[in-house]
């Protein structure tokens, strides 16, 4: 069965900066379309965050974190990462990573329900 499992959550104040890993077990990220990066505050509906492509080698941004947050991935270490920065109370949320199997098409990224494989999540708390 296919394991995701993220780390790298924490409190931290507004202005700071995280770096959020996403260690993939029973899986090859190479073996999928790609990696995406959710997240859901308290009382609210999961929301996207970033998505990069494999084939395309294109990575995908929710306009909220556009210029701070940045997806990356290390094929030797089977680890996908999120790093944030300038990171605002609004970012606090679960951060959930996610695998993809089906292609990015446009308009599709950004939608959950496309996303197979899904991670428990990682707490990132910003105070002030």
């Amino acid at each position: 069965q296919v394991q995701l499992v993220e780390s790298g959550g924490g409190l931290v104040q507004a202005g700071g900066s995280l770096r959020l890993s996403c260690a993939a077990s029973r899986l090859t990220f190479s073996s999928s379309y790609g990696m995406g990066w959710f997240r859901q505050a308290p009382g609210k509906e999961r929301e996207f965050v970033a998505a990069f492509s494999w084939s395309a080698d294109d990575t995908y941004y929710a306009d909220s974190v556009k210029g701070r947050f940045t997806i990356s991935r290390d094929n030797a270490k089977n680890t996908g990462y999120l790093q944030m920065n300038s990171l605002k109370p609004e970012d606090t949320a679960v951060y959930y990573c996610a695998a993809r199997f089906s292609r990015f098409l446009i308009g599709t990224v950004w939608d959950s329900t496309k996303y197979a494989y899904w991670g428990q999540g990682t707490q990132v708390t910003v105070s002030s």
